[in-house]
């Protein structure tokens, strides 16, 4: 497109400015610049990836955790072969511990639901149907309209029940309904169910080889490669409705215009930047512990050993009735006690991440990550978090904790207090605010490019690309393809 000068103080136009250098962002940059768009990305840190990240955490120890996010489950092969992206993505040797996946009623529970997985899955990458396209869609399938009753319409939780025996087993198989999700299996609202959905759509979860950084690096390097322009310490904070961003960068005060404006931040934070009331949305209810051991600690259970354990999801305390209890007193406003934990090895899967010495003195990373610890919960999470895994183990995690070079035990606890003040995510709420089910309501208008993707906001050269679209959240990549896809039919007819 041709590039006009603008008002006097105003740089050259783009056609697009993308605002927030999480994956998703990146995504959308790399698939607008190789369809020949002019793109000029601002993220606020000195780097890109927002959640999506690795870091050296503890001081003189050779070793990239993933900070964040630490799993991918919802990338779509399609995005990474587009872009040409050099995502690595490894299985894990074992799903979980305690092993439940070979009962023979967890795999009918799973084989009842892939008549919606299966189907609703590719849809996320093309425009939106509505709720009753999407059903038609899933009723291709025989058997398909008791799965669709048990998933989309009513809670979860009754299905799990129907379905599964022992407590142990429902509870397992419940924790995919809860994650980040502040909720009873039972809640007639459903956000539960959509948590589920989503965990289960994309099938199995992998271990980013390289560590979540290695994913946004890959990401970063498509989207340069296609043309797209990455600015790092670019704080934004005015978004016009016209296409105007207003940014610092150092001193400077920078102003650029756009076409069209793709935010990747949360709802709540576009409505700031426009200067508008903020939407309700909700809290995260999560807490992520990341820790350095010397070894593998011992298991109370000596029919499972440490590397078979924690390859997987290990299971901590989240039987059904313990999640149950769990919510009530997080409810009432006291920490969980036992706390439901899940907790696995990167380095177990991809030793990469660890330097030669480290690998060879028989180190490992563990991610632990508590449920029901919404925003308003005080305490001390870190010790709930211990405590919980200690009762599982035949000795105190302490025990095995490495120490940095200043003799620091090797552990860092991050609250949803910590996403909000380091990621912008208001309550800390990993999806921007909530999950939203990957179909249109029956009434909803889909008569732009926007809404027929899910990205659109109250204002047409505004769109979301990030977490807070219709199909956002997790490591996907889904929203910065969605909002790529809504500005290329625009483009269409700007042209």
């Amino acid at each position: 497109m041709q590039r006009t000068e603008t008002r006097p103080g105003r740089e050259l136009s783009h056609d697009a400015i993308v605002v927030g250098g999480g994956h998703n962002g990146l995504v959308a940059a790399a698939y607008l610049a190789r369809a020949g768009l002019r793109v000029r990305l601002l993220e606020r840190l000195g780097q890109v990836g927002g959640a999506a990240v690795s870091a050296q955490l503890f001081d003189g120890v050779d070793a990239r955790l993933s900070r964040y996010a630490y799993l991918v489950g919802l990338l779509p092969p399609r995005i990474v072969d587009d872009l040409g992206a050099a995502v690595r993505l490894a299985p894990r040797r074992y799903s979980s511990y305690p092993e439940v996946g070979e009962a023979a009623d967890v795999r009918e529970f799973y084989r009842r639901c892939r008549p919606v997985t299966q189907r609703l899955w590719p849809t996320l990458l093309e425009p939106l149907r509505t709720r009753e396209a999407a059903r038609r869609l899933v009723a291709r399938d025989p058997d398909a309209s008791a799965a669709w009753q048990a998933m989309i319409e009513q809670p979860i939780g009754h299905a799990i029940v129907d379905g599964l025996s022992g407590d142990l087993v429902r509870g397992l198989v419940a924790t995919d309904a809860l994650i980040g999700t502040f909720a009873r299996l039972d809640d007639p609202s459903l956000q539960q169910n959509v948590c589920f959905l989503y965990h289960l759509l994309g099938g199995q979860w992998r271990v980013p080889v390289g560590g979540m950084g290695a994913v946004t690096a890959a990401l970063a390097t498509a989207a340069a490669d296609h043309g797209a322009e990455i600015v790092t310490g670019a704080d934004v904070y005015v978004v016009d409705p016209d296409g105007e961003v207003r940014y610092r960068r150092g001193d400077d005060e920078c102003v650029v215009h756009g076409r069209v404006v793709l935010v990747g931040v949360a709802p709540a934070v576009l409505a700031d930047l426009l200067g508008e009331p903020q939407p309700a949305s909700n809290s995260g209810a999560q807490v992520k512990v990341n820790m350095l051991v010397r070894r593998l600690p011992r298991l109370r259970d000596d029919t499972a050993t440490p590397e078979q354990a924690f390859t997987g999801t290990l299971h901590v305390n989240e039987a059904w009735t313990q999640l149950d209890t769990a919510y009530s007193q997080a409810a009432a406003g006291r920490l969980p006690d036992p706390l439901p934990c899940e907790v696995y090895c990167h380095s177990l899967t991809d030793p990469t991440i660890l330097s030669p010495a480290l690998r060879d003195s028989g180190a490992h990373t563990l991610t632990v990550f508590g449920l029901h610890t919404p925003h308003g919960l005080r305490g001390d999470l870190t010790g709930a978090v211990l405590a919980s895994l200690n009762s599982v183990l035949a000795e105190p995690i302490q025990e095995v904790l490495m120490n940095d070079a200043n003799g620091r035990p090797c552990i860092e606890t991050l609250t949803t207090h910590d996403l909000e003040q380091s990621l912008n995510m208001p309550g800390g709420n990993i999806f921007h605010g909530g999950l939203s089910w990957p179909f249109a309501d029956d009434d909803d208008p889909l008569d732009t490019p926007a809404r027929q993707w899910g990205v659109a906001t109250a204002h047409p050269r505004i769109l979301l690309c990030g977490s807070g679209a219709r199909r956002g959240g997790a490591v996907s990549g889904i929203g910065g393809h969605n909002a790529a896809m809504a500005v290329l039919n625009l483009h269409r007819v700007w042209t």
